[in-house]
């Protein structure tokens, strides 16, 4: 039993984060890094992910590959194994968004949101998961969404596709658990990230999430590493098949 004390303690901890090039995949990133894991920095973009890693220091290496790729994505947790032969934690942050109204959005662009926003994760998860039955340990965090349990109209795709993502956590939970393997998720609400940009610079949107969310603003994308650190960590060993919302109370706040 881990003590108090070294409970967050990633040192001896091997991490693979998608996105991991700018916003809360690079958060998290950071954030596992600064606990000690070792922390592998998935993306396209090769020279972004090498901007990154040298901002995190010698804990992060790049490690470019596109996740709709299923080849790509199982070389890349090849290369993982063969340079340190463990890979302890995942975390899917990779997404896409389109919204529009029903009529207007067709069917395949559904089937590309769903193989960038479910498929895609579900294929790395599998992946990952036979080294981590192999060690008798692993943590699989994926990246939903508050539009996973709630809808708004004109957003059916990235609706359906999150709530897809909670129920895939919720099934490998219970397949995997007896292997050593919790399976978890972090649905982020409205954060300030390069993605939002526009939004964030909308004097009308900060206006109606001060009335919208308990904490009454925008979240910072650091405030999502936390969650992302509990979740890899022995803290959260008892801890499988949960949604943990990190959404400055938009769920709870009527």
């Amino acid at each position: 039993m881990p003590s108090p004390a070294t409970l967050f303690d990633l040192g001896a901890r091997t991490a693979l984060v998608t996105g991991a090039a700018r916003g809360l995949g690079r958060a998290i990133a950071q954030g596992l890094a600064a606990h000690g894991a070792r922390v592998w920095l998935g993306g396209r973009d090769e020279a972004a992910l090498q901007a990154v890693a040298e901002t995190i220091g010698p804990n992060a290496r790049p490690l470019p590959f596109d996740v709709t790729d299923h080849a790509a994505t199982s070389a890349a947790i090849t290369r993982v194994l063969a340079e340190g032969s463990r890979l302890d934690i995942v975390v899917n942050t990779v997404g896409q968004r389109r919204r529009e109204p029903l009529q207007a959005l067709p069917a395949q662009a559904l089937r590309e949101m769903l193989e960038t926003n479910l498929v895609a994760a579900w294929h790395l998860c599998r992946e990952a998961s036979e080294p981590m039955r192999r060690q008798g340990h692993g943590r699989l965090i994926n990246i939903t969404s508050i539009a996973g349990p709630l809808a708004r109209a004109g957003d059916a795709a990235y609706t359906t596709s999150k709530g897809g993502l909670e129920a895939m956590t919720r099934a490998l939970a219970a397949e995997l658990g007896p292997h050593g393997i919790t399976v978890n998720a972090i649905a982020p609400g409205y954060f300030a990230t390069e993605t939002n940009a526009a939004m964030v610079d909308d004097p009308g949107v900060a206006d109606w999430l001060q009335r919208r969310t308990s904490i009454g603003r925008w979240g910072r994308p650091e405030e999502i590493a936390a969650a992302a650190v509990f979740l890899a960590s022995d803290a959260a060993s008892y801890v499988t098949g949960q949604v943990v919302a990190v959404d400055g109370g938009y769920l709870a706040h009527f």
